[in-house]
């Protein structure tokens, strides 16, 4: 007697319900990658602010001293280190989720289970690193007698939620794609350098001419970057425009990374 297995939902179909039924799995994975990464280290937690600061003091030395990099009137280290709070939540959340299969090959060859729930677990850790490091920015901000209002710390929870899932979208993709091709892998690192170089974080969207601000909105952390300034640090207006082609952008990256996830993953087990 034969008997086919087929699934109950379309390809493209997230089901919710299953991925419900694996929530354990998603606790246990997200408490894994916790504990591994600061497992034997002499400063433990620590290490989530020492990444952010001294790349902040580096930008601020050669940038705000140097090369005079203008920041709307906000001191350059806070100006700086504001964008760099968000911008290294997004580039190690997606170097994370970009390798993501193939650091569990043996879970997924052996198991069952939603494959989304890798990638999502896999930016947990980097998302507590973010709220550890944002410490560190609000000690700032009493330093430079910047008020902690309480839409700041209403929106910042909105600004994690959006970064979360442009990484997500961008890290679906990727993260397929290195499945069946490794040199993706090489390429990535490359690109997120690159990228921090067309994303507001070393200096003001206000400096690139308003003829070619939409090119920014291409990339969903410069909304993100822009309205944490306006809003956590009180200096400004949002630029609603860029924020709201951010959003749009954010989720066309989602859309088409999870699309393009949902289509390669029955083949991940044969090819990884």
């Amino acid at each position: 007697m034969e008997i086919i297995i087929r699934p109950k939902n379309k390809w493209w179909q997230l089901n919710w319900r299953e991925i419900w039924f694996f929530r354990d799995l998603f606790y246990f994975l997200s408490w894994r990658d916790i504990k591994v990464k600061y497992k034997q280290t002499i400063i433990g937690a620590l290490w989530a602010v020492f990444q952010p600061f001294t790349t902040m003091v580096v930008f601020t030395i050669f940038f705000g001293k140097f090369a005079k990099m203008p920041s709307d009137g906000v001191p350059y280290p806070i100006f700086v280190y504001a964008g760099l709070v968000f911008w290294t939540l997004f580039s190690s959340s997606l170097s994370h989720v970009s390798n993501t299969f193939m650091e569990n090959e043996r879970i997924i060859t052996k198991v069952y289970f939603p494959r989304i729930i890798l990638p999502a677990s896999s930016i947990i850790t980097n998302v507590v690193d973010c709220l550890i490091a944002s410490l560190i920015l609000f000690g700032m901000m009493i330093y430079y007698h910047f008020d902690i209002s309480i839409l700041g710390l209403t929106i910042f929870p909105v600004l994690i939620t959006m970064t979360v899932f442009s990484t997500l979208g961008i890290g679906l993709f990727f993260s397929a794609l290195n499945v069946k091709y490794r040199d993706v892998r090489f390429v990535l690192p490359f690109f997120i350098q690159i990228l921090l170089f067309v994303t507001p974080v070393i200096y003001p969207v206000s400096i690139v001419s308003e003829k070619y601000r939409w090119i920014l909105g291409l990339n969903p952390m410069s909304g993100v970057i822009e309205t944490a300034r306006v809003v956590i640090l009180g200096v400004g207006q949002v630029n609603w425009q860029l924020l709201s082609m951010s959003v749009a952008s954010m989720a066309v990256y989602c859309i088409l990374g999870y699309l393009y996830f949902k289509k390669v993953e029955r083949y991940f087990a044969d090819v990884i």
